[in-house]
């Protein structure tokens, strides 16, 4: 059995219900080996997410950003399975698109989706998905604008603050000094504010807030680490931080 099918086999919870589960319905059935499958009551209370509440919570969202745009091409599945194959291995990557392909073929309800993940979801696992969709919307080098769109509509459904999301953004959509808006400070800020932003920043995004997703979303979330560091590298070079 894949990587994927062990993250929903190891049980879900709240995407059985509501929305989430009305998308994909009869497609876990599909997926996963049903001697190892698990499922818990649907629940309006946040817990700690299950690494397979965030596997299908993903590929929803993607879903949903690919169909931003009112039409899927056969490049934007394969930069999405090119993805998954670089992250997680082949056999999570055809067990993952085969669920993506079949939830592409239905209407989402963006919005409602977005409630329930927010919901049932705790806020370092939200900002890993932001993270991630971010990751797939620049994949092929050529940014969509209805895709950045997109991931900014479900993530204030989501309930991410602003100040995250334009952190997240700029790690991979550079603006205007972009280094200080990974840190979440103003240009303006001092010397001391730097170091301390970056301490906070480090603290917000260190992988083993998402620990909890299992080994293989873990080691995704050392790339918001690392362009967390390297933001502050920049603003210490720039003005001379020793």
């Amino acid at each position: 059995m894949g990587s994927f099918a062990k993250w929903i086999g190891g049980g879900l919870g709240f995407v059985m219900g509501g929305p989430i589960g009305g998308l994909i319905g009869f497609l876990v059935g599909a997926a996963v080996d049903n001697s190892s499958f698990q499922t818990a009551t649907f629940t309006s209370s946040p817990y700690q997410t299950r690494p397979g509440d965030f596997g299908v919570s993903l590929l929803v969202l993607i879903a949903a950003m690919m169909k931003a745009d009112g039409k899927v091409v056969k490049s934007e599945l394969d930069y999405v399975k090119q993805f998954f194959i670089r992250q997680f291995g082949d056999s999570t990557a055809r067990e993952a698109l085969l669920m993506l392909k079949d939830i592409l073929k239905k209407e989402i309800p963006v919005r409602d989706v977005c409630i329930q993940i927010s919901q049932n979801m705790d806020y370092s696992s939200r900002l890993q998905l932001i993270h991630l969709l971010f990751n797939i919307a620049v994949a092929d080098t050529v940014i969509q604008p209805s895709e950045i769109e997109m991931v900014e509509k479900m993530s204030g459904y989501l309930s991410i603050n602003n100040s995250d999301f334009l952190s997240i953004k700029n790690m991979f959509v550079p603006e205007t000094d972009s280094s200080y808006k990974i840190l979440e400070i103003e240009r303006s800020a001092t010397n001391e504010e730097v170091k301390k932003a970056y301490r906070k920043m480090a603290m917000k995004y260190h992988p083993d807030k998402v620990g909890h997703l299992g080994e293989e979303f873990r080691k995704v979330a050392d790339e918001k680490f690392k362009k967390v560091k390297e933001a502050y590298d920049r603003i210490k070079k720039e003005r001379n931080i020793s």
